[in-house]
This record gives structure tokens, C-alpha cells and sequence, in this order.
């Protein structure tokens, strides 16, 4: 009779189902060494993409940065020959440029940011707005400007609202400055409820949190606006304002679109020396225009955006950087915006 196999001792059990086992045993942990190993392999190359991919992409900046440092030095020399005119055709003005670098390409262009309607002019002192005047000047020409436009469903009445809620928007209290305003209420009763910011703008894009505000006026703005941080500069450089945009100088003028086409497709390259050159023109002399409107007109630009994007191997890289001339003409940077706009 057999003996129970529970009864049995380990030497008791035949070597051949013991060499079984122990072979198992040994595959087990062959093939979990080798998962593992595998594993570690992965990652380890995993790991090592990253580190270049950072090296790639913090060379691509540096690449902005170089392209930024560029930038300086063309405004410098640009504002060292005419420091008191700017025009379309200087140095800073040729348009986008690419340059061929190591294991990628960086390519630059500088824009006149005194070429656009400034949405912080709108932040003005109420106190100072003589009495009996509903809006001041800039405010007057941000309301024809939306008309302009022509977007769909857009009349007076909802420009002036808009125009009503930016102010709001940028003044400093929280009291609601006409009809078409909102304040902490308005925005706080919403079903995801916000503050007004109660300051500047920092980004034309703050628009789609505005009350009245809607995505095709915004679109449409987007080309004829745009934001300088902490200021409410309003001086519209007549010398470099967009020749294929005259609905901005028919807003700021309240004069008719033909007339504003006329003006500006018949400026030289060079501008004009003075604003009174410009306004002797006889597309313009010919209409009363007031000397607040004037007012707003400058032949010289204090700031200046370059949008620059860089590549190294596969990294890319986009820089936006508003610069601005100081009276020493030293350039000093602004702001810096990374990725594209």
C-alpha cells in the first residue's frame, strides 16, 4: 500500500516532478526579469525624449529671445535717424523676416500698436468729462467704429451698449455709468458667475467676458483693435494706420468711408511730417473737424509689438512681446505673451 502523499517527506517525492517545478520557477522569473527589464527600457527612453524635447523647446525660446534682442536694436537705429516720425517705410516696417539658424528658422514681424484703437482709452475719469458731455471723444469713436463694421443686428443702440458696459468694465467703482452698463450684479447673477475686472485689460480676448459683447462683433474688432496694458493712451499714428482699414479713421473722424479711403491711399510712404499736414488734406480740410478729434492723432509711435515664432529640430516656439521707445530711446519691454494669439 501506497503511502499518503501528505504523509510524505520532500525527499520522498520523485526528482523528476522536483526538476518540473524548479524549471517553472526559473521561467517565472526569466520572464518577469524580463518585463521588467523591458519596462525600465521604455521608460528610461521615454525619459530621455523629455529631456531633449525640453532642450529642444528651451533653445526655441531662446531663438525668440534672440529675435526679441534683434528687434530693440532695429528700433534703436530706426529712432536714432527720425525720432520724431514714424512711418511704413523705415526699417522696423518691411514686413515679416525669416532667418536660417542651426537646426531650425526664426521668423519675426513689428507691428505699431499707435495703429489700432487702444479698448483701454475707454477708462477715463468721470470727474474730468466737462459737464454736459455724455461721451468723450474715444468713447464716441469706439460706438461708430462697431457701426462700421456692419455686423448683423448691430444698430446705435447696441454699440452704445457695448460701449457702456467696456466702461464699466474698466473704471474703478461699481456704480453702473448709463443704461447699457453692468456691474458686480449683472455679472454675479450669471450661471457661472464673475467679477468685472475694474481695470485695464490685459488681452483684447477679456472682450468675450463683457456684457452685449457677442463672438461676431469681437471677430470682427479683433483687426482694428487692440490693448495696451495699464494706459489709456488714445493717439492713432496717422502715418502708419492701416490703408486697407479705413473704417477706423472714418470712426475717429466721424467723416464719410470715401473720404477716409481718399486719405489714406494717397499718403506717401514717408507720411506726413506733422499732424497738420495731414489734416490739410483736402479729403479732411473740407470737414469741420473739432479740435478733440485732433486731438487724437500723433506722427510718432511710442510702442511697438513683435510677434516672433521660432523652430529647433521639432520644438516650435511663439513669442508675443509689446515694446515701447522711451524718450531716451532705450527700449524697454512692456509685456510678453507666450503662444499665438
Amino acid at each position: 500500500m501506497k503511502q499518503p502523499l501528505w504523509q510524505r517527506t520532500p525527499l520522498q517525492f520523485p526528482i523528476k516532478k522536483c526538476q518540473g517545478v524548479a524549471l517553472i520557477t526559473v521561467m517565472l522569473i526569466v520572464a518577469l526579469a524580463a518585463v521588467l527589464a523591458t519596462q525600465m527600457t521604455a521608460r528610461l527612453q521615454l525619459q530621455m525624449q523629455r529631456t531633449a524635447n525640453i532642450e529642444f523647446n528651451q533653445q526655441a525660446y531662446w531663438y525668440a529671445m534672440g529675435a526679441e534682442a534683434f528687434a530693440k536694436r532695429v528700433l534703436i537705429t530706426t529712432f536714432e535717424d527720425e525720432k520724431d516720425v514714424t512711418h511704413l517705410e523705415q526699417m522696423w516696417a518691411q514686413g515679416e523676416t525669416s532667418y536660417p539658424v542651426d537646426f531650425g528658422q526664426i521668423t519675426g514681424e513689428i507691428f505699431d500698436m499707435q495703429a489700432c484703437f487702444n479698448l483701454n482709452a475707454l477708462r477715463f475719469d468721470k470727474s474730468k468729462v466737462p459737464a454736459g458731455t455724455k461721451n468723450p471723444v474715444a468713447q464716441d469713436a469706439f460706438i461708430e467704429l462697431i457701426i462700421s463694421l456692419g455686423v448683423e443686428g448691430v444698430s446705435q443702440f447696441e454699440a452704445e451698449y457695448m460701449a457702456d458696459a467696456l466702461i464699466d468694465w474698466l473704471d474703478k467703482d461699481s456704480a453702473i455709468a448709463s443704461a447699457g452698463g453692468a456691474e458686480d450684479n449683472d455679472y454675479s447673477a450669471k450661471e457661472f458667475p464673475y467679477l468685472p475686472a475694474n481695470n485695464y485689460l490685459a488681452s483684447v480676448t477679456e472682450l468675450r467676458l463683457i456684457e452685449h459683447f457677442t463672438v461676431p462683433v469681437i471677430n470682427k474688432l479683433k483687426d482694428y483693435v487692440c490693448v495696451l496694458p495699464n494706459t489709456n493712451l488714445h493717439e492713432i499714428n496717422v502715418n502708419t494706420l492701416n490703408s486697407e482699414q479705413p473704417e477706423l479713421l472714418q470712426a475717429l473722424l466721424d467723416i464719410p468711408l470715401e473720404d477716409a479711403k481718399q486719405a489714406l491711399s494717397g499718403r506717401e510712404g514717408e507720411g506726413f511730417k506733422t499732424v497738420n499736414d495731414f489734416f490739410s488734406l483736402t479729403e479732411i480740410a473740407q470737414h469741420k473737424i473739432s479740435a478733440e478729434r485732433k486731438k487724437q492723432f500723433v506722427v510718432d509711435s511710442q510702442y511697438f509689438k513683435l510677434k516672433s515664432s521660432t523652430s529647433f529640430n521639432n520644438s516650435y516656439f511663439s513669442l508675443s512681446t509689446l515694446m515701447k521707445v522711451e524718450d531716451n530711446n532705450s527700449i524697454s519691454v512692456v509685456s510678453r505673451t507666450i503662444g499665438r494669439e
